[in-house]
């Protein structure tokens, strides 16, 4: 563990020789070391690689299983100042005693978990031990790190670390927020793509394609026939809306479109719809949607198809990072759906389903 954490202090002292005629002077280290402080300080640093090893596996123990973990692993940092237990200090029992505190903190459940806990556990004490000695280099000069190397006679170089008791505690608490950080930025893009699916809308010979987010949120309808709908952008229907009505969409003016409606020529006319909701600012707004003849949704391994549902048109940009251009309706996924490459049933506007291909 990382925690070997040590507070020592030396204090010189001359000594003079007894010889009247000779004077010899001799310089004698003495060694202070700080037991309350030392098992404090890796107590402290022990629960929260523990802390962290638990929110990364999700797992919720209780706090004295965590305090008794960190309490045993701060005690063996202590043992290494009696000179009759320092055959504890081998690969084999330190790897013993990760294993142990492991179970006093979170128990055994199953090999399986167990291994992914020891697993998470090594990974952020690495992380935060290469963090530490990152830290101490990338601030060191020219100097003071070859003044720390020597070479030997078989031509190896030996490395002397000499690293300060709060400049580790500094940098121990910043690797762990960077670690933290990086973690949660790495779980919400998974949590992302888990809802991330592939959107095809068919209306007529035309197929519009697009990557889609499922919004368990997201509850628009309409509220005659309660038919869900899918936001999508309305930029992937450019090439077959009138010119000028993209721009309108933008400027959320989908009301004057639908009054404009007989000035214009549009094929699919009979099949847009105005479709009612509440914006964020809780006002009364209108969104103009259009009724394919079929939509199909790929996500999570499955393959979901339906007719009842309306496509709302978003004048603006859904994702920042275009990760996604149309929110899925949850509605949309609740059948148990068709794996992929199975015979499709495509139902119809009807309820019913009839073979497809």
């Amino acid at each position: 563990m990382i925690s070997n954490l040590l507070i020592l202090k030396t204090s010189p002292t001359a000594h003079k020789n007894n010889n009247p005629g000779r004077f010899l002077a001799r310089q004698v280290n003495t060694l202070v070391v700080y037991i309350d402080l030392i098992f404090l300080a890796n107590l402290l640093i022990d629960g929260i690689l523990l802390a962290l090893t638990a929110w990364m596996r999700r797992l919720k123990p209780r706090w004295w299983r965590l305090s008794l973990s960190a309490a045993a692993g701060a005690m063996y940092v202590v043992m290494m100042f009696v000179p009759e237990l320092t055959f504890l200090f081998t690969f084999l029992i330190k790897f013993g005693l990760s294993l142990i505190m492991l179970w006093i903190a979170f128990g055994f459940v199953s090999l399986q978990s167990y291994i992914r806990n020891l697993t998470a556990f090594y990974m952020v004490n690495f992380a935060a031990a290469g963090g530490i000695i990152g830290f101490h280099y990338l601030l060191q000069n020219s100097g003071e790190l070859f003044s720390g190397i020597w070479f030997t006679a078989s031509g190896g170089l030996t490395f002397e670390l000499k690293v300060g008791f709060w400049f580790t505690c500094i940098a121990f608490f910043v690797v762990i927020m960077i670690v933290k950080a990086v973690q949660t930025n790495r779980r919400q893009v998974e949590n992302r793509e888990s809802l991330l699916g592939q959107v095809t809308v068919c209306i007529g010979e035309k197929k519009i394609m697009c990557t889609g987010l499922l919004d368990t949120g997201n509850q628009l309808s309409d509220p005659l026939t309660r038919t869900p709908v899918m936001v999508m952008e309305a930029s992937l229907w450019e090439s077959y809306l009138p010119p000028a009505w993209c721009k309108k969409l933008a400027e959320g003016e989908p009301d004057k479109l639908i009054m404009e409606m007989g000035s214009t020529d549009f094929v699919w006319q009979d099949r847009l719809r105005l479709v009612p909701y509440r914006g964020v600012n809780r006002g009364a707004a209108f969104m103009l949607a259009i009724k394919p003849d079929l939509v199909q949704i790929e996500l999570g391994g499955k393959e979901y198809v339906t007719a009842k549902v309306l496509i709302g048109f978003d004048g603006g940009t859904l994702s920042g990072e275009g990760a996604y251009r149309a929110i899925i309706h949850p509605a949309l996924t609740e059948g148990e759906g068709r794996l992929m490459g199975s015979t499709n049933e495509v139902p119809d506007d009807t309820g019913e389903t009839s073979a497809a291909g």
